[in-house]
């Protein structure tokens, strides 16, 4: 029986990984180049205290990590470096910036010879929501759905690409999971975890990954990233620009939410078309849990491609935020994000709140570049 199950599913992985856009291969043209802390910009103006608690995070997450290397990414990064310096780390933040000074090298990264990508920012919203469903509380927030199959492809054939895939079974086959349109229309065999009060907040915090819910008995919970349906992601800004609903210039993210709302009839139908479809879990952390694995921290944690950067790499930005002033500091890859493709990218976590920091975190659409700081060793030092 497992046998055949096998035989079966060996020919659905060749198709169901040549069908996907995503790939775990970063392509050609990725490099690194060695820098001195004086060719970073503002590196004389941030003390990195505030980025010392991240750093500590990221230490006490990749300590019992058995891996060669972090991660898959096309920037190596031995495992053994990074936790021997952590094991040496000041014990408060004082200290922390002549240790990063004392065993780190700084190198630009760029791709095709140029270092310069797109940056953006997210937040942690919050929400209305409520454990009872009522007629205010009528959106469900799901949690990871119990038919929700993961896989990878080179667990059966190591000729296949390494990555992670999620689907379901249909009648003995397995096939890609219910779209956004399918699971809003139908529903899904999934807990419900809350209810929420507005369509289109709950689908802002689908795309920002987590947020805080403010609940009808006057408490707050914590409401943080569980899986997703694996299907394509598609920018609801993106989409509104297509049908012309929104004029460029205007798809901000507190742009888009005010439109929306005045557009009800409007929204489900633009909505659905991003088929990704994001699942949540109750959390009591003391932020919202990133790619890593660890609680963000407010403009501290950067989401970047793994494909390019490893979780846990620490990194000098160099960007301009919403009022076009520098963003220049040291923050850390703690983050994945679905519109985060390529070697210079990133997503600048903003931190928690209501409008006034999505007005910010949706603002943010700048060019910048950024320095990854790898451990001294013998091959840099």
């Amino acid at each position: 029986m497992v046998r055949n199950f096998f035989k079966f599913i060996l020919p659905v992985l060749l198709l169901v990984s040549c069908g996907e856009q995503e790939t775990s291969e970063p392509k050609s043209g990725f490099d690194y180049t060695p820098a001195a802390f004086s060719d970073i910009r503002g590196w004389d103006k941030d003390d990195l205290q505030s980025a010392y608690h991240a750093y500590v995070l990221s230490c006490q997450k990749l300590q019992n990590s058995k891996s060669e290397f972090m991660g898959d990414a096309a920037l190596k990064i031995k495992t053994a470096d990074y936790l021997r310096l952590c094991a040496k780390r000041p014990s408060s933040e004082r200290g922390f910036k002549k240790f990063v000074e004392e065993n780190f090298v700084p190198y630009l990264v760029s791709f095709d010879g140029s270092p310069e990508g797109k940056f953006t920012s997210y937040y942690e919203a919050e929400i209305k929501a409520s454990r009872n469903k009522s007629d205010q509380y009528n959106v469900p927030i799901y949690g990871r759905p119990n038919d929700l199959i993961e896989f990878n492809p080179r667990d059966f054939d190591p000729r296949l690409p390494s990555k992670r895939l999620v689907g379901r079974i249909e009648n003995k086959r397995l096939i890609p999971y219910f779209d956004r349109d399918e699971i809003v229309r139908r529903g899904i065999d999934a807990p419900v975890i809350l209810w929420g009060d507005s369509y289109v907040d709950v689908y802002v915090m689908q795309i920002q990954g987590s947020a805080v819910a403010a609940l009808d008995d006057g408490t707050k919970i914590r409401i943080g990233f569980a899986d997703t349906n694996g299907r394509e992601f598609k920018g609801i800004g993106s989409i509104l620009l297509e049908h012309k609903a929104i004029k460029p210039g205007q798809a901000s993210m507190g742009k888009i939410k005010e439109w929306l709302k005045r557009n009800p009839g409007l929204a489900s139908k633009y909505l659905d078309q991003n088929q990704r479809y994001v699942f949540h879990r109750l959390s009591d952390a003391e932020g919202p849990i990133g790619a890593l694995g660890v609680p963000l921290t407010a403009g501290r944690s950067l989401a970047v491609d793994k494909n390019y950067i490893p979780l846990g790499a620490l990194l000098w930005l160099e960007t301009t935020g919403p009022n076009r002033e520098p963003i220049e500091k040291l923050v850390i890859a703690q983050d994945i994000g679905g519109a985060i493709k390529g070697a210079v990218r990133g997503d600048y976590f903003w931190g928690s709140g209501g409008d006034d920091v999505l007005e910010l975190a949706g603002k943010m659409h700048a060019k910048g570049r950024y320095f990854v700081l790898l451990p001294k060793n013998e091959e840099n030092e």
